[in-house]
């Protein structure tokens, strides 16, 4: 058994699902690349709404950062006006922003962090801020861990039902009004969720077994294997390592 408990974000389980050797390569061998600048910049900006966002559900103040970013003050006004829950007052007793909740699951604390909670009597909605378009195939944000971890714990944790919960996601991206996407929940999806994390999870703890350093630890996926640019020369882990002290530095990835 691994001591402590592993943290394991939706992000971590993305991409243990989609590409287990970059999984292996980001948060085992904690292997990384430059970001570009562009990148970094949408990052940035993408952490300021955020950060904007939470600072008004708590009721501080937000208008430093609204006169030094102008677009960003454009983007927050428009979410206001499109998103019913943000009409109530912040103090509203049924709000929670940057809400964290932690499940232990085998070996592991399945971790999420939901942009901003609203809780009613009979139902509860977790709503989740993107900035960029909403993607012309929503089916992958529906399929996503993201959205299938953040029903999936919330049930777990809470007195609801899997049918009184969904899950919303606006997107916000000027000169766009914002878009959103809401995913209903069930008892169905709540098994499916439940199998598919077994499956992910034990075969995680496969992988962290002994294993023959001969090969790679994490193998390739059959979709992924073709494209991925890890296909090649992947590099092992050292035996010197001490995989599970790795292990438990991986830091929660959040989105």
């Amino acid at each position: 058994m691994i001591d402590p408990p592993l943290r394991l974000s939706q992000g971590h389980l993305q991409l243990l699902a989609t590409c287990p050797p970059q999984f292996q390569r980001l948060y085992l061998e904690q292997l990384t690349t430059p970001i570009p600048p562009e990148q970094q910049e949408k990052l940035d900006w993408g952490d300021r709404f955020h950060r904007l966002m939470q600072q008004r559900e708590l009721g501080l103040p937000v208008e430093i950062l609204l006169d030094q970013y102008p677009d960003l003050a454009a983007a927050f006004s428009a979410l206001i006006q499109a998103v019913p829950a943000l009409q109530n007052p912040p103090s509203h007793l049924g709000r929670s922003p940057e809400h964290y909740l932690i499940l232990p699951w085998q070996n592991y604390l399945l971790t999420v962090i939901y942009d901003l909670l609203v809780m009613e009597p009979d139902r509860a909605e977790i709503l989740d801020w993107k900035t960029y378009l909403l993607p012309q195939n929503p089916e992958k944000i529906i399929l996503s861990w993201q959205t299938k971890l953040y029903l999936y714990v919330l049930a777990e944790t809470s007195v609801y039902e899997p049918e009184q919960l969904s899950m919303t996601y606006w997107f916000v991206k000027l000169p766009q009004t914002p878009q959103s996407l809401t995913i209903a929940y069930s008892q169905k999806q709540h098994q499916e969720t439940r199998q598919e994390l077994d499956r992910l999870l034990t075969q995680l703890n496969q992988w962290l077994s002994p294993f023959d350093r001969s090969v790679p630890v994490f193998p390739h996926q059959t979709d992924c294997q073709s494209r991925c640019p890890y296909r090649q020369h992947f590099p092992l882990i050292s035996p010197e390592v001490n995989l599970l002290k790795r292990l438990a530095a991986i830091p929660p990835l959040f989105p």
